[in-house]
């Protein structure tokens, strides 16, 4: 405890990191003001109840949304976007930049590059904040609930336009505050923003439980046992999210006159959960798609087999096939062992009883191939978590959400992100860091 707290006044007696924390919280209670602020035109009561019985019966769809809107779909505020539309854009040229040889090359000039690419992804999320804006002004001008009109005065000029370009505004914003935080703040602004939004939402699961303690509708050692395995698996999470495998890597040796250079040995860490949380939003994407499809269509058969129930096999299925693949494949873009292999090559270094080249190449895809399989195994438990704790205790989803899938995986990894950065001013500045022997390590 002494230990926390000299931590603590070490980081606000340094300058720099005490503005850049104050700018992050205060940027981040400007988010928290446009989530309480509604789109002009709609009767926001009836909003709230229709999308609390669409959250029962719409689990993975409201779900999905919410992490990536902070809730705000829920109060359908000017930021009810959220960063999704940005973060959309920024997936879409991820990938981009490694199938697209010009983007490619425009990566790897740097700074210049990464700063085009940066304008590239801007100029994109506006029309597809403007696609989803319309969306859902579209869905919510036509529906009813109970009986009564979610919009008070419907209508292309009095309601449709100003909360196209409201909605579409509020997602800039947003965009601009994420871009705000990562220059002056600490840590990535756009994952803050998701991780921020996923904290907010544990009061009303928290609150929730206490509500259905007090009825007698649940033991008291539901909750408990629910709080031990969200701890357990923070620790697992972190635990993976920092787990390596360390490759020997030895340098050649080099004699210039009486002098020897080189033959030091080093390690090359790879990562066993190298691709994140990627693999799990992408699946979680897709297979929001089935229910989605059979909620428009009204097919029963489709909704049923891709339930997230005691009888969803198929949607157990699909989830497990779609994160092993998507984990494989957002690996295989960003590992690549013949361009390593080629690096280590130039540098005169070499695997210790490998012989360089391809080789080399082999040897790196087979292990990176093996800890890949580990890491997408433990991507599937922590996704089904949840579901499986929510029919194991009796649970509602809405709170044992917070044990796995997408959340749980954002907040460890931003977490871990934000110490990583605070730790680096506090030893720049010769304090103490977090770990009393070694350092915090950030995701890639």
């Amino acid at each position: 405890m002494q230990r926390i707290k000299e931590i603590i006044v070490n980081i606000f007696m340094i300058p720099e990191l005490r503005r850049r924390i104050l700018i992050t919280f205060g940027l981040l209670a400007i988010f928290r003001l446009g989530y309480l602020i509604p789109v002009p035109g709609v009767d926001i009561e009836i909003i709230r109840k229709m999308i609390a019985d669409l959250a029962e019966r719409a689990g993975k769809i409201y779900g999905f949304v919410s992490i990536f809107s902070g809730g705000s779909i829920t109060n359908f505020s000017v930021f009810s976007l959220g960063i999704m539309p940005y973060i959309t854009a920024s997936i879409m040229f991820s990938l981009l930049v490694k199938v697209i040889p010009k983007l490619e090359a425009l990566a790897k000039e740097g700074p210049s590059g990464q700063r085009k690419i940066s304008q590239y992804t801007r100029m994109v999320t506006l029309p597809i904040s403007l696609f989803w804006a319309v969306f859902i002004v579209i869905y919510i001008s036509g529906e009813r609930y109970n009986g009564q009109q979610l919009v008070l005065h419907p209508g292309f000029w009095s309601f449709s336009l100003p909360a196209v370009l409201t909605l579409s505004a509020g997602a800039l914003f947003v965009m601009w505050l994420g871009e705000q935080i990562t220059e002056f703040g600490i840590g990535n602004g756009a994952s803050i923003i998701i991780m921020a939004g996923i904290i907010a939402r544990m009061p009303y699961a928290i609150i929730e439980m206490y509500h259905k303690v007090s009825a007698g509708q649940l033991n008291i050692d539901r909750p408990v046992l629910i709080i031990l395995i969200y701890l357990a698996v923070i620790v697992a999470v972190v635990y993976m999210t920092q787990a390596q495998r360390r490759i020997p890597i030895q340098y050649s040796k080099h004699i210039r006159g009486r002098s020897v250079y080189g033959g030091q040995r080093h390690f090359l860490p790879l990562r066993i959960n190298q691709a994140g949380v990627m693999p799990v939003i992408f699946a979680s994407t897709l297979m929001v798609m089935p229910e989605m499809i059979g909620r428009f269509s009204g097919s029963e058969l489709l909704r049923n087999a891709f339930s997230r129930g005691e009888a969803g096999f198929w949607y157990t299925f699909f989830y497990t096939i779609l994160i092993f693949f998507f984990t494989y494949f957002w690996t295989s873009l960003y590992f690549r062992p013949q361009e390593m292999s080629e690096h280590l090559k130039e540098w005169g270094s070499f695997v210790p009883g490998i012989r360089p080249g391809n080789d080399t190449s082999a040897h790196l895809e087979t292990i990176m191939n093996r800890i890949t399989l580990v890491g997408a195994a433990f991507l599937v438990l922590i996704a089904l978590l949840p579901n499986m704790a929510s029919y194991a205790l009796g649970v509602d989803r809405y709170v044992t959400g917070f044990l796995g899938g997408t959340g749980i995986l954002i907040v460890v990894g931003v977490g871990l992100d934000m110490m990583q950065k605070v730790e680096s001013h506090l030893i720049l500045r010769e304090y103490e860091g977090f770990l009393k022997k070694g350092r915090v390590r950030g995701r890639r």
